[in-house]
Parts: C-alpha cells; structure tokens; sequence
C-alpha cells in the first residue's frame, strides 16, 4: 500500500481567468500566484480551509461545456470535486444569493448536498454536515445487500 497524507490540491481547466478567478474568489479563495497560465502553467488559488486548486489553461476548445458530465457519452476522467460545508442551509443561501445557479440538490440519509459549475462547467458538489458520503453509501449498500 501507499503511504498517502491527503490531497495536495486539485487541477481544474479554464478557459478564462477573467471569469473564473472572480467566481473562485467569491467562494472564498485568494489567488496566490501566476504560475503562467498563458504557457499552460496554475493559477494558484488558496482557500483559508487549506484546500489548494490550480486553474489550468488555457483550454483551447469547448469553453463553458463539461465534457465529462455533458456529453451524452460517457468519458473516464475527474467528474467533480465534492467539498464539505459547514453548513448546507448557509451554504444554500450564499450560493442563491450570489446568483450561482444550484444545478442538482440532493438529501440522502440526512446530509444535504447542492452541486454548482464554474463558469467552464466544472462541477463543485457542497456537502452538508454529517457523515462522509463514502460512509453514507456504504452503509446504504450494506443495508440493501440485507433485504
């Protein structure tokens, strides 16, 4: 097995900075450096939580479609980053009020969760407090696998 602490951070392609620097810094991430991103090198984005995201780019086709979650296709690859909240009721409530459009909502044994795009269709998914979503379908499948 490999010795693994936690994830370092989280590559994401943008087409536009002009766009999506804006978008992350209202969810609360500082924009800690131009690696180059003309060249194809990260913007550095810190959130004060500790999670690290690099915008890549710039993508050079398809901006604003997703790929992975809107072709009818089904291609291998990174589909989304689910983040956990504080709060979904809070969580909620920021995202409608700053005009981001909550494109799936789900409850699943009492952890609330909304997903939202960046403005290149990324998928963020916002989990509500509770048990990791890997505990909660395990133990959904392990209740199934009873009946």
């Amino acid at each position: 097995m490999l010795e693994m602490n936690n994830i370092d951070h989280i590559g994401i392609r943008i087409s536009d900075p002009a766009q999506s620097v804006p978008f992350y810094e209202l969810l609360g991430f500082d924009l800690l450096a131009d690696g180059g991103f003309g060249a194809g090198h990260p913007l550095v984005m810190l959130h004060p939580s500790g999670i690290n995201i690099n915008l890549l780019g710039p993508a050079t086709g398809r901006a604003g479609h997703n790929v992975l979650m809107d072709e009818r296709e089904k291609f291998p690859g990174i589909t989304h980053l689910a983040i956990k909240v504080k709060s979904a009721e809070d969580t909620r409530s920021f995202v409608e009020a700053q005009g981001i459009t909550i494109t799936e909502k789900r409850s699943f044994r009492g952890t609330e969760t909304i997903f939202i795009r960046d403005p290149d269709g990324n998928v963020l998914e916002l989990v509500g407090p509770g048990p990791s979503v890997a505990v909660l379908i395990a133990e959904h499948v392990q209740e199934n696998a009873k009946n």
